[in-house]
């Protein structure tokens, strides 16, 4: 099984599109163990929204969609109604 997701950072305004095959070690990474890169810097994270797939190749395309223009203004959206 595979999760795609999107991370928030309140703190920041900062929103963070990934995908992976283990969400709570993945999150785990993002927001306490991870050393260095991009979402280090902008912690604390919260998973605003998940979708999961049977398979690897799905996975990838829907987070790729999620990182177009259309799918960031989906996540924006979102955020704004909360």
């Amino acid at each position: 099984m595979f999760t795609v997701y999107v991370l928030y950072s309140a703190s920041f305004d900062k929103i963070y599109i990934g995908f992976t095959n283990d969400l709570k070690r993945r999150f785990l990474f993002h927001n306490q163990l991870e050393k260095k890169g991009w979402t280090s810097r902008f912690r604390p994270w919260i998973v605003l929204y998940l979708e999961e797939y049977s398979n690897k190749a799905d996975a990838m395309r829907r987070e790729k969609e999620l990182k177009s223009s259309r799918g960031r203004d989906f996540i924006w959206k979102m955020i704004k109604e909360i």
